[in-house]
């Protein structure tokens, strides 16, 4: 396999990582780290406010509590609110149940959170998200809106009114993964705990078709490629 600009396109693993937890940086754990620490720019002692419980959010969480941030988890699945809370965040609220979650921000942190990630992407979870902030809070959109919710809303009055900020993240570029990699290896950062299920290439079409159901907490890695049922497969009689 060639790789053009290899220089600039790969990263070296430490020796402390191992591959499922490499894996399960992939666009997940980079794209948070990015978000919380460059977008975000969480320090210690923020509230961060963390919009979806997924692979992303849920690295966000873990991020943003090793940075010293008091960390809040939004869900609608208790198992991912569950992982939230393993991963430091000091409150969890499930969307299902909690009529106004801006609201119940705002009382948790007395005012708002200082930073809070839409890591859905949805036309509700973007306003939640901005609803949730302080005065001059950050919004940092992580999560991307289907094509239909590309030119979603906002309540700018309140954008306007508190000062708000509203930054983008995507992904992280390969020459700034240095700062991330060292917080692994310190012990800082877990990202292997992120990993609840490691499934063969044969599930991978399954395993990513349940995603719509939300039935999954945490993150699934292909951990191995199945020889020897493709094989099987390959030489069964037709019928």
């Amino acid at each position: 396999v060639a790789i053009p600009h290899a220089d600039v396109n790969l990263v070296p693993l430490p020796d402390a990582i191992g591959f499922v937890a490499a894996a399960a940086l992939g666009c997940r754990f980079i794209t948070a780290f990015r978000a919380v620490t460059a977008q975000g720019r969480v320090t210690g002692g923020d509230w961060v406010a963390v919009h979806g419980c997924g692979g992303v959010g849920l690295s966000a969480i873990m991020i943003a509590h090793a940075l010293g941030a008091n960390v809040i988890g939004v869900d609608i699945n208790d198992d991912a609110l569950g992982l939230a809370r393993q991963f430091g965040a000091v409150a969890t609220l499930n969307a299902r149940t909690v009529d106004d979650i801006p609201a119940a921000i705002h009382e948790l942190t007395d005012g708002g959170a200082h930073v809070a990630l839409d890591a859905l992407g949805s036309p509700q979870t973007c306003r939640n998200t901005t609803l949730s902030l302080r005065k001059r809070g950050r919004h940092v959109q992580v999560g991307l809106l289907l094509a239909g919710d590309q030119q979603t809303p906002l309540p700018l009055d309140r954008v306007i009114g508190w000062e708000l900020e509203i930054v983008g993240s995507h992904g992280m570029q390969a020459h700034a993964y240095a700062n991330m990699l060292a917080m692994i290896s310190a012990g800082q950062l877990q990202p292997e705990r992120l990993v609840t299920r490691t499934v063969g290439l044969t599930a991978a079409p399954q395993a990513l078709a349940a995603m719509n159901t939300f039935s999954h907490a945490g993150v699934t890695v292909i951990d191995h490629f199945d020889v020897h049922d493709l094989d099987a497969d390959r030489s069964a009689p037709a019928v």
